[in-house]
């Protein structure tokens, strides 16, 4: 099965996908190893790890597309890519799809802010008209139904500025141009949680951002209230900095820092060292003797 019919499969069970999101390869690979079934590629911690800047619009569209197809060789899982705003008009967003499809996304995110845009729960964001919004959506849809084999997961970050009533009218457009999966960012309660499962059709994400402004419910909390995904964006990242400062701090006040390592065997296993010995064993030109 293709990226895109896995994840068509997935969202028909009857069950939450737990999903956390990756930054970078090796990020993907230890959510692959521990048994999750699908990734999304953040764009606020794929910002943070390659070129160290804030989610604010400053990655490029070609670093983006790398970064997803570095992903999307690591894993065998299903990869979401953040294709942001699209990067342009309607035709950029229709590339900017066909970009994704052939770089192994299972599905790509396009939003409905003002570029450059900015993370869902910090300050400054603003969307862009209805006309517009609907336009970038109808050319994601077009693009893959014109052949590139991806899901859209369409994104509205009108709660912000505009209240639920926009952001949930925007979505229900989005699904009636095509969208595969709906995203309202930012809900701010459970019962705007609900009212958004409610009032609209298909699968829905649910965006859990550990101290941001949608309320951090429990898988089964979330399932029960009708979200098909839920998406954990800053989790892998926020414990992987914490680790690094600490293991750094330790280091540098030179104190014992052996409880923060991960131990060297499984460093090398995680990594795949252990998988490339292996299956370079029959070839004498790979052995070092």
């Amino acid at each position: 099965m293709t990226p895109a019919n896995t994840l068509r499969a997935m969202l028909a069970r009857d069950e939450l996908i737990t999903m956390p999101c990756c930054f970078d390869a090796l990020s993907a690979k230890l959510i692959e190893q521990e048994g999750f079934g699908l990734t999304f590629m953040s764009g606020f911690s794929a910002a943070a790890a390659r070129i160290g800047e804030p989610d604010l619009g400053l990655m490029s569209y070609g670093e983006v597309l790398d970064q997803a197809r570095n992903i999307t060789d690591a894993v065998s899982i299903p990869v979401i890519g953040d294709g942001d705003t699209g990067y342009g008009n309607a035709m950029n967003v229709k590339r900017t799809v066909r970009g994704f499809a052939k770089a192994g996304c299972a599905a790509i995110m396009i939003e409905d802010q003002v570029a450059p845009k900015r993370c869902g729960h910090t300050k400054g964001k603003e969307v862009v008209r209805r006309d517009e919004a609907f336009d970038r959506i109808r050319a994601a849809v077009d693009a893959r139904d014109g052949g590139a084999d991806i899901l859209i997961l369409a994104r509205t970050d009108a709660r912000h500025e505009h209240g639920l009533t926009e952001a949930i009218d925007r979505a229900a457009k989005f699904a009636e141009l095509g969208a595969d999966i709906l995203f309202v960012e930012a809900p701010k309660s459970v019962d705007e949680m609900r009212t958004i499962c409610d009032a609209l059709p298909g699968a829905k994400m649910a965006n859990i951002l550990e101290g941001g402004e949608t309320p951090d419910l429990s898988p089964a909390e979330l399932q029960e209230i009708g979200f098909k995904i839920a998406a954990y964006p800053l989790s892998l990242m926020a414990a992987a900095m914490k680790a690094m400062v600490q293991t750094l701090q330790l280091l540098k006040a030179g104190s014992p820092r052996s409880d923060m390592l991960m131990e060297w065997p499984e460093l090398r296993q995680r990594i795949g060292f252990d998988d490339y010995y292996e299956q370079s064993a029959p070839y004498a030109t790979s052995r070092r003797d």
